[in-house]
C-alpha cells in the first residue's frame, strides 16, 4: 500500500523527534510491504524564518493533499516576541480551520514499565493506565464573543461567551462513540449540566447519538468530580469526552499523572479521521541539538496515524507493542529514567524501537548492554603506596638480575 505523508518536522528539539519517528515508519513500511512518501512542509517557527509567516499557502497545500500529517511541536521563546499573526501558534490554528479539524484525541496512557514515575500511588497505577480523551477543538467559550467594557464608575465589566449547537456536539459525540466501540464500550462525558445550558445541550446530543451505538454504555461526570476520580481511581476510565475548555483541563490532568508528557501522543482530526498527528510535549528548547528528547510520543502519535488515518491496525499495533518490549528491555530517556536501568538518548531509542520491529532486537538486549555498561565502569583496583622496607626489597630483588645481565654481554 502506498501512502502520502506530510511531514512537519517543527521546530527546536522537534525534528529530533521526528527523526526516528520517520524510522520507525520506515521499518513498518518494509515489514509489511507499504511505501510512504514523504512530503516535507515547512510550518510554523521555521517558516517564520524562511517565508516570514508561520503558515504559507504552499505548505498548507502540501499538507491537505496528503493522507495525514505528522506534525513536530513549533512554537518557542525565539518567536515569543512577535505580532500575534506572525507566532507559529497562529498556524497550528490556520490549519485547525482550514482542515476542519474538529476532534483532539489524547490517548492517555501510563505504561506498567514506568508506573513509578507518576505522582499517584502505586496501588492505583501498578499495572499501568490506559484511557482516551477526546475534546472539542473549533467551539466553546474560546470562540464565543469576549469583551471587556469600562464603565462610568471606573469599573470594569468583562464577559466571555460559551457557544455551541448540537451539530458541533454531535459530531465530536460520533466520534468519541466511534473509539469507544473500539476499545472497552465505556463513554463518560463530562460537564457542569446543573450550571450550564451549553452542557444539558451536550448531554441531549449524546444520548441522541448513542441510539446509534446501543453497545457502548454512557456515563456523565461533572468536571471537579472527574478531576478528582482521574487521581483517585483513574482505571475506572475507557474514553472521556468533554467540550473544549473542560477538555483541555483534563487533557493536562492527564499528563501530569501518567508522569511524562513525552509518553503522551495525540492527533487532530476531521469526520474522516485526516489531520495531525503528533506530540503534546512541546519544542523543548532546553533539549535541542543534545540527543536527550524522548521520542516515544512521537512514535505513538505515529501508530495513531496508521490505526485511524491510514486504515492499518496491525502496524499500529506492531508499533504499540515495540514500545512495550523496550521498555521491559529497560531502555530509558531521561525524562523516565530511574535507577537499575539503561539511559539512552533520542537516537539510541530509536534504535531499539527499530530492532525491536524489525526482529532483531536479540542481539541488543538489556542484559548485554548491562553487561557492557558494567565493563566500562569498572576501574583497575589502586596500587597499594610502597613502604621503604618493601622498596629496598623490591631493589634487592632486581639486582641480580641486572647483574647476571651485565655478565652476560661481557660473555658476548
Amino acid at each position: 500500500m502506498k501512502k502520502n505523508i506530510a511531514v512537519v518536522r517543527g521546530d527546536y528539539s522537534s525534528p529530533e523527534v521526528i527523526e526516528q519517528t520517520i524510522r520507525v515508519l520506515d521499518a513498518i513500511a518494509e515489514k509489511y510491504g507499504h511505501e510512504f512518501n514523504y512530503i516535507e512542509a515547512c510550518i510554523g517557527g521555521a517558516a517564520v524564518d524562511k517565508f516570514g509567516e508561520p503558515l504559507p499557502q504552499t505548505e498548507f497545500d502540501k499538507c491537505i493533499v496528503s493522507d495525514a500529517i505528522l506534525f513536530g511541536s513549533i512554537g518557542g521563546p525565539k518567536w515569543s516576541e512577535l505580532p500575534e499573526d506572525k507566532r507559529p501558534e497562529t498556524g497550528i490554528r490556520k490549519m485547525f480551520n482550514g482542515m476542519r479539524l474538529f476532534a483532539n484525541i489524547t490517548p492517555t496512557r501510563l505504561w506498567r514499565q514506568i508506573s513509578m514515575m507518576s505522582p499517584l500511588k502505586e496501588t492505583l497505577v501498578g499495572k499501568g493506565l490506559d484511557f482516551t480523551i477526546i475534546r472539542d477543538l473549533t467551539g466553546g467559550i474560546y470562540f464565543g464573543k469576549h469583551e471587556t467594557i469600562h464603565l462610568e464608575s471606573n469599573l470594569e465589566y468583562a464577559y466571555d461567551i460559551m457557544q455551541y449547537d448540537s451539530q458541533e456536539i454531535e459530531r465530536l459525540c460520533k466520534k468519541a462513540f466511534e473509539i469507544s466501540n473500539r476499545r472497552k464500550k465505556k463513554l463518560c462525558l463530562v460537564g457542569k449540566p446543573i450550571d450550564l445550558d451549553t452542557s444539558k445541550l451536550w448531554q441531549s446530543s449524546l444520548y441522541k447519538v448513542g441510539q446509534e451505538f446501543p453497545e457502548v454504555i454512557t456515563k456523565e461526570m461533572t468536571v471537579d468530580d472527574c478531576v478528582s476520580e482521574m487521581c483517585k481511581n483513574p482505571g475506572q476510565f475507557d474514553v472521556i469526552v468533554s467540550e473544549n475548555m473542560l477538555g483541555e483541563i483534563l487533557d493536562s490532568e492527564a499528563g501530569a499523572i501518567t508522569g511524562s508528557l513525552g509518553m503522551l501522543p495525540r492527533c487532530c482530526v476531521n469526520e474522516n479521521y485526516f489531520g495531525i498527528y503528533g506530540i503534546s510535549l512541546g519544542s523543548s528548547p532546553e533539549q535541542a541539538g543534545k540527543n536527550t528528547v524522548n521520542p516515544l510520543a512521537g512514535v505513538l502519535s505515529a501508530g495513531l496515524m496508521l490505526r485511524y488515518a491510514l486504515g492499518m491496525t496491525k502496524e499500529a499495533d506492531d508499533v504499540d507493542h515495540a514500545v512495550d518490549r523496550v521498555l521491559d528491555r529497560g531502555y530509558r530517556t531521561t525524562d523516565i529514567m530511574s535507577d537499575g536501568f539503561m539511559l539512552v538518548g533520542t537516537r539510541g531509542m530509536g534504535d531499539a524501537l527499530v530492532a525491536e520491529i524489525t526482529g532483531e532486537s536479540e542481539a541488543k538486549t538489556f542484559e548485554a548492554l548491562k553487561e557492557v555498561e558494567k565493563m566500562m565502569s569498572e576501574k583497575p583496583a589502586k596500587k597499594e603506596p610502597e613502604t621503604e622496607a618493601k622498596s629496598e626489597e623490591k631493589n634487592n630483588a632486581e639486582t641480580p638480575a641486572e647483574e647476571n645481565k651485565e655478565e652476560n654481554s661481557g660473555a658476548q
